[in-house]
């Protein structure tokens, strides 16, 4: 929970705005207090989403399904306003951590805490299909450990199983990973494709691991179609019991009913002793609104406008035309910066720093190496990144805007969504020119920068090789032009807590042209 900033309203509606929750493409979330004392969670649409029918027609249709399903599982609506703009809805408060925040803060769950939470989960799934409805994200995000049980959130966009999958601009819905192969491939939406989404929520609940590994998100569900989850080192019960929730045929999927006599729980996921301590991870709930000391208090028309709407995500400061995803069953080119819709693992690179670190040092870790051919890379980061990580590379020879001189890169990390409260995050990109990709050398690095220093949402931007250099052995030698060495370069992100004690959690590459500087 984060401090109202200037620009937000004293209040929406009835209800007087005491924090925010959350911040994502679509608005924001607030905590609100009604007239009498009751607190909800108000989402906010952002003022330009009014400009885009799709966008406001599908915040209409969450407050609808809301107010439709009446289930235990799910957040109540409480209150709405959808004539005139700002348009909000204000749901139950549920105080309790997100079934993702949990897990990275306090590592996976044991093995019976996992069939017990699959039982509640298909229990709150059963309910929300008695309405005719299909959550279609159902992911660790947008589950909320309450004292009651695990809640349902964010019905942005649940649809009755009889209606098309695919968004206005032709995307299956839903997050790489734990969307459903029949979602992606041949846009069927309906109960199995949830029941997906729940064993894939619940391999990530057991391992503290993307589901489907990482990677860019067309390879993410290019995986989730073709290859198997990760179910490695989970109890053999529970991982046959995730893999059949995550069958490739919706046919053979087991039904919620099944999965709860298949679970045999005999005590409730709130008396898990391994729950209730998840449960007081809820933040402390403000008496009054938060304010940073003397920040102004704006009108309620003067909403928060920054952001990205929801579809199409938003592009980097300049197009990517060298970046290519493999898609489901053909290989797309892509114009922006691909989304790593990750979830965060237990990895922390030996824990927080204890200060900024410099420049990473050679540890004997660097092995990655990109092949444009394949668009891959020979090994997987070592941890995950955090979550709605992107990144993005923009050649001079392909950047339109020509702002890019030619022979140097343009090297860009970022959130897509605001993460507030966060601890220091440092992150340093080593970029391997081609004629060391058949060694252990390691390569050109970055100054360590704080991810979530300033607005995390803003493109990061290195430029190479200009903020790039080798630092082995004390020596400070300069970056080579990109001209020196064309072909596959490989530019890999780095998770640092000390110049010595750093881990890799994204692998990339580029290809350079030879060029005339």
């Amino acid at each position: 929970m984060d401090a109202l900033r200037a620009q937000d309203p004293p209040r929406i509606g009835d209800y007087v705005l005491l924090a925010r929750i959350g911040a994502g493409g679509m608005g924001v979330v607030y905590l609100g207090r009604s007239p009498g004392g009751r607190l909800v969670a108000v989402k906010v649409v952002r003022e330009e989403i009014t400009g885009h029918p799709e966008a406001l027609a599908r915040f209409r249709r969450e407050a609808a399904t809301v107010r439709a399903v009446r289930s235990a599982y799910t957040a109540n609506l409480i209150d709405a306003g959808l004539d005139a703009a700002p348009y909000w809805i204000a749901t139950e408060y549920v105080a309790g951590p997100t079934l993702a925040r949990a897990v990275r803060e306090r590592g996976p769950f044991p093995v019976v805490t996992c069939r017990r939470l699959v039982a509640a989960m298909a229990e709150g799934l059963a309910s929300v299909h008695a309405y005719g409805v299909t959550h279609r994200d159902l992911k660790p995000q947008n589950v909320l450990l309450g004292s009651q049980g695990p809640q349902l959130i964010d019905f942005g966009i649940a649809r009755g199983v009889e209606q098309t999958a695919l968004t206005q601009d032709g995307q299956a819905p839903g997050t790489p990973g734990f969307t459903a192969p029949e979602v992606l491939t041949r846009n069927e939406v309906g109960a199995a494709a949830d029941v997906f989404a729940l064993g894939a929520t619940v391999a990530y609940a057991a391992t503290g691991r993307a589901p489907f590994g990482g990677g860019d998100a067309a390879a993410v569900s290019y995986r989730a179609v073709h290859e198997e989850i990760d179910t490695a080192w989970v109890e053999p019960g529970l991982a046959a019991l995730i893999r059949a929730c995550v069958e490739k045929d919706p046919a053979r999927r087991p039904g919620p009913a099944e999965l709860i006599r298949w679970c045999a729980v005999d005590t409730a996921l709130v008396d898990d002793p391994a729950y209730q301590p998840l449960v007081a991870m809820a933040e402390v709930v403000p008496d009054t609104p938060q304010r940073p000391p003397n920040a102004a208090v704006l009108a309620i028309h003067d909403l928060p406008t920054q952001g990205p709407p929801p579809s199409p995500p938003p592009p980097p400061s300049r197009p990517n035309p060298w970046l290519v995803a493999a898609g489901v069953g053909a290989v797309v080119g892509i114009a922006v910066a691909t989304a790593v819709w990750l979830l965060p693992g237990n990895g922390n690179a030996g824990g927080k720093p204890d200060g900024p670190p410099g420049y990473i040092q050679d540890i004997g870790t660097s092995r990655h190496a990109w092949n444009g051919l394949r668009e891959s890379c020979n090994l997987p980061g070592e941890e995950q990144p955090p979550l709605q990580f992107q990144y993005a590379v923009t050649t001079g020879e392909n950047d339109p805007t020509g702002e890019i001189p030619p022979g140097k890169a343009e090297i860009g990390y970022r959130l897509k969504y605001e993460e507030p409260n966060l601890p220091p995050y440092y992150v340093s990109v080593e970029v391997k020119p081609p004629h060391l990709l058949d060694t252990d050398e390691f390569g050109y690095v970055s100054k360590a920068a704080d991810l979530y220093e300033g607005d995390e949402t803003q493109w990061k931007n290195l430029v190479y090789p200009d903020d790039f250099s080798d630092r082995a052995g004390g020596k400070v030698r300069p970056a080579p032009p990109l001209a020196d060495d064309p072909g596959e370069w490989t530019v890999v992100y780095h998770h640092v807590t000390s110049d010595k004690n750093h881990r890799s959690v994204v692998c990339h590459g580029f290809t350079a042209d030879t060029v005339s500087e």
